[in-house]
């Protein structure tokens, strides 16, 4: 939840409409770093003005434009961006296609790069990972005594 920005409730009310689908077990859910990617995507889609309604379409798109989930098809050298004019929708992975894109449309295009948002949930899970030190409760308490 802090990586993505988003509240349990936010993340609990996708799931019950079938935005993101997590892993279960039991009562709980569990994210994987494909699930937090998509999640990335879709608040950067919120925040950029689309409906519930268009993020599931972005969504379907993407689900059968890669057949895997985001975090696994992008790489660290991948740039994919994701244009939209309202109507149609474009993945595209060159500076040239989105340029012809935006010349030959008739309507303002928007945007996003899911590479960036990708490498953002990425970075930000390993920073979280070399934060969190494994520390026995032993050595803990050996420390907090010793100050």
């Amino acid at each position: 939840m802090e990586i993505t920005g988003i509240t349990a409730r936010q993340l609990q009310w996708w799931d019950e409409q079938g935005v993101v689908k997590p892993e279960r077990e039991g009562h709980r859910r569990k994210y994987s770093m494909n699930h937090l990617t998509e999640v990335a995507v879709i608040c950067e889609l919120r925040r950029k003005g689309f409906s519930l309604q268009g993020v599931r379409k972005v969504m379907r798109f993407l689900g059968r434009e890669f057949g895997k989930g985001l975090a696994e098809i992008v790489s660290h050298d991948s740039e994919y961006h994701l244009l939209t004019d309202g109507t149609h929708l474009y993945l595209e992975t060159s500076a040239q296609q989105i340029v012809d894109i935006l010349k030959n449309s008739s309507q303002p295009i928007m945007g996003i790069c899911l590479s960036d948002a990708v490498r953002q949930v990425r970075a930000e899970v390993v920073s979280r990972k070399a934060n969190t030190s494994v520390i026995s409760p032993v050595s803990r308490r050996r420390a907090k005594n010793a100050s």
